[in-house]
């Protein structure tokens, strides 16, 4: 028996994660990848409980802690909720959020993700009481990023309102769940969106221009919207299909022959990295989130807004363009493999809390 097959195993950690949204109740994708993370970190064997004012996720395989709040304020009432709790009993705390009072906490070890920047928000965001919010918010981030132990960034370019912060850890998809399937493609060229109609991921913007640039030139094409908050009326060949399970949403990938999402801003863009592990063409506009996981355009396609008809044109009416497209989403998305973001996460829980062991000692 060799040295290295001697060694024992690390012991399973007990982790207490922090997160406002749960996919549960909410859309927005920093709860879905909470909830993604959490389950595969259960699966290693390690103790997770998620703490959040949203209801439990059915299927979740992680503890839930529910923290109720009512009233007006939520996000910064959830806040100071968190700081009375008492996490003696865990070994890490990961927050996605609403950590920035939790400075002197009895927990050995304090992540901190920061999901894109509150700050990049309110500069596209409408109304001023909206973009007053997120101000707010976005100085909660810089707090939050000086209380932890760690804090780590979804991807390099949101490093502009944290320039000190170094550690970069992407948004992450299981890639057994998210699969290219049998290739059944839908008879009718289709593109796939996912995201709001309203806001700033400009579904209703999108859908106009489909239908008058798009179908008039791709006879039977048709956009299917992964949306709750689409009117009732929409234009020629446009599909909303509200709230789907993830078993759907997985189908509507592997069966589309495009996916396109034009937002203003991403801080990464789940969705992108989900299309592009099922093998599917990306096609964007230029912001932080598509910027990284397209590589600026290397294994996607961005385009303003006014052009992107052409782009969608194009690669409906290319067989071998989206050929092409298909191989290049594939080996993009291996680096957003959700086993290789919870290796990351380890390895920054264990090396964070030998170094607090270590302080401890020698205080």
């Amino acid at each position: 028996m060799t040295a290295a097959e001697t060694v024992e195993p690390a012991a399973p950690l007990r982790i207490a994660m922090i997160s406002y949204y749960l996919p549960s109740e909410s859309k927005i994708g920093v709860g879905y990848q909470v909830h993604a993370l959490a389950n595969e970190l259960a699966d290693r064997g390690h103790h997770v409980d998620v703490f959040s004012p949203c209801a439990p996720v059915d299927g979740a395989r992680y503890g839930h802690v529910h923290v109720p709040l009512t009233g007006s304020l939520r996000t910064f009432r959830f806040a100071f909720e968190m700081r009375r709790r008492d996490l003696s009993s865990y070994d890490v705390l990961h927050a996605h959020g609403e950590d920035y009072w939790m400075w002197r906490r009895r927990v050995p070890v304090h992540i901190r993700t920061l999901h894109g920047s509150c700050f990049e928000e309110a500069l596209r965001i409408r109304g001023l009481k909206e973009r007053a919010r997120m101000v707010l918010l976005g100085f909660t981030e810089l707090l939050a990023s000086v209380v932890a132990d760690t804090t780590v960034l979804i991807s390099p370019e949101t490093r502009r309102w944290t320039p000190w912060v170094k550690t970069v850890i992407p948004n992450g998809v299981d890639r057994r769940v998210f699969s290219p399937g049998d290739g059944d493609k839908r008879r009718a060229p289709t593109v796939l969106f996912v995201g709001t109609w309203r806001g700033r991921k400009r579904g209703a913007e999108l859908a106009t221009q489909f239908a008058q640039r798009v179908v008039p030139r791709v006879p039977g094409a048709v956009l299917r919207m992964v949306t709750q908050d689409a009117p009732s009326e929409l234009p020629p060949g446009v599909h909303a299909l509200g709230r789907l399970t993830d078993d759907e949403l997985v189908d509507e990938y592997r069966r589309a022959w495009v996916f396109c999402l034009p937002s203003v801003y991403e801080g990464f863009g789940i969705p992108y990295a989900e299309a592009m592990a099922t093998g599917l063409p990306v096609v964007a506009t230029p912001n932080v989130g598509s910027e990284f996981v397209t590589r600026h355009g290397h294994d996607g396609v961005l385009a303003e807004l006014e052009g992107l008809s052409e782009v969608i044109v194009s690669l409906l009416t290319s067989a071998p363009a989206r050929e092409r497209m298909r191989l290049r989403s594939l080996d993009r998305a291996r680096a957003f493999d959700l086993s290789k973001v919870a290796d990351d996460y380890e390895s920054i829980y264990r090396a964070s809390r030998t170094r607090a062991v270590r302080a401890s000692a020698a205080a």
